[in-house]
């Protein structure tokens, strides 16, 4: 039987699952390639950090592929040596936050296991995925690569500078890409900060500061200013939600608030009233008509993601510690103007209130995250696809629109068994589609897909 080809576009958390899982699905012969420029497959955005102070925002305990054992990633960091070297990674309710490199080495080191599966051929492919016509992948090396099944596994796009800052894309204080290694490394331990977006990144961004013995002021906002929470220690009981009454996004807000209250009375933090409403995100948010699922959108988006996306015990220490010294000032503010001072940047801010500020600074960080709404015009291979009316953005502007198989649809709404997307880039159909359990679920989802398609196609061809 010859072996089918499956190209997978992108190498992150999603694209090597994804590969992971159809080498252990697989009973057919299957030669899979998955595309990514990194050094390593698994890496991806999240996890091919070196930053030590960039940690997984959950414990260890909850962090692997879709059917591992339970705990298969935090027994895997504590045999390593790194476990060791890094005693911050340990809290003192006995969980563990390692830094996210290390999770990218374990993918890395699951996928070569995953290569050893007979009837696989698993191969990396370092380079960037730029079309694709007629069954063949053109990649950034010249090479040309013919499959049978493309996976999209492509869901994070660089952040976009907001329009004030674009004709300072040159300025020297601005720092665009806060990921760039080194890039924080020159910056005096006196400096002015000022950082555009208060979520995770800007945690992190706090985090390396913090480790870098920076004392200098700094100044982060946002429209509404909110924070990424803690993470939870300790041992609690998980909470079952009660059914809520009715499909709409406010009745779901004032029905969590009440399942909060009444955790509460009962001694149960918040945090796992949101675990509970996370569980059951994929099937709230499909029940949701999309009016409803745009006004979330709209209204109630950011709320959910600084409570539902939180920082590591350590992160949080960090930015604990900067809000209690003075030096961390956080605000609900919007950009209203920005004129270069020589090698500063005079920022000017209205805050909620109506007031008005004006900043010096020394250095401005963009950490306002992914610019998922340009995901199709700024990746070449999905640019490509749309121009062939292959794929279309979801309603909701998250990412690419699939059917309830994770198949894309083209511009006529039909949906192509060969064309797949995996990830986050699906979230706009799937709804609860960021955080790794629900990924790693999906990948193994998006392999049994390509595996029925392709035994449907063999056994169609026997019959004939």
């Amino acid at each position: 039987m010859t072996a089918a080809r499956i190209l997978i576009a992108g190498g992150g958390f999603s694209g090597t699952a994804v590969a992971i899982e159809l080498a252990r699905m697989s009973s057919v012969p299957l030669e899979i390639t998955v595309v990514e420029p990194r050094e390593m497959p698994g890496g991806g955005v999240a996890y091919s950090t070196a930053e030590p102070s960039h940690r997984i925002n959950v414990s260890a305990d909850r962090m692997q592929l879709s059917g591992d054992e339970p705990g298969a990633f935090d027994r895997w960091y504590r045999q390593q040596p790194e476990s060791v070297l890094d005693p911050a990674a340990h809290c003192a309710d006995g969980s563990v936050y390692p830094q996210r490199g290390q999770f990218g080495r374990y993918l890395a080191q699951q996928f070569a296991a995953a290569s050893r599966f007979p009837q696989v051929k698993l191969q990396h492919r370092r380079a960037r995925a730029l079309s694709w016509e007629g069954q063949q992948l053109l990649l950034s090396d010249g090479d040309v690569l013919r499959g049978d099944v493309l996976v999209l596994a492509i869901s994070h796009p660089p952040p976009s500078l907001p329009a004030l800052l674009q004709p300072f894309s040159g300025h020297p204080a601005l720092i665009a890409n806060p990921w760039q290694p080194g890039v924080l490394d020159t910056l005096d331990p006196q400096a002015r900060v000022g950082i555009i977006g208060t979520g995770l990144s800007m945690a992190d961004v706090v985090a390396a500061l913090e480790r870098r013995q920076h004392r200098g002021p700094l100044l982060a906002f946002s429209r509404r200013g909110q924070r990424s929470r803690a993470n939870l220690s300790g041992e609690w009981p998980a909470w079952t939600l009660a059914p809520c009454p009715a499909a709409r996004a406010r009745a779901w807000l004032r029905h969590t608030r009440a399942e909060i209250a009444r955790a509460a009375a009962q001694g149960i933090p918040w945090q796992r009233v949101l675990d509970a409403v996370r569980a059951q995100g994929q099937q709230i948010w499909q029940a949701l008509p999309l009016a409803e699922q745009q006004r979330f959108a709209r209204h109630l988006r950011s709320w959910w993601d600084v409570h539902r996306y939180r920082v590591a015990p350590q992160v949080a220490s960090a930015i604990a510690h900067r809000l209690a010294q003075g030096t961390l000032q956080v605000l609900a503010a919007r950009m209203t103007d920005i004129t270069s001072c020589g090698d500063q940047l005079a920022l000017t801010l209205r805050l909620r209130s109506g007031a008005v500020q004006t900043q010096l600074l020394d250095h401005m960080v963009v950490t306002s995250g992914p610019a998922h709404d340009t995901l199709l015009t700024r990746e070449p291979l999905l640019s490509s696809l749309a121009q062939q009316g292959l794929i279309q953005g979801d309603a909701l502007g998250f990412g690419i629109a699939v059917d309830a198989q994770s198949r894309a649809l083209n511009h006529q709404g039909q949906a192509s068994g060969h064309l797949l997307v995996a990830g986050p880039a699906a979230r706009g159909r799937f709804g609860e589609l960021m955080g790794l359990p629900q990924v790693a679920d999906h990948a193994a989802a998006v392999a049994r897909q390509i595996l029925h398609t392709l035994n449907a196609a063999y056994d169609g061809r026997c019959r004939r």
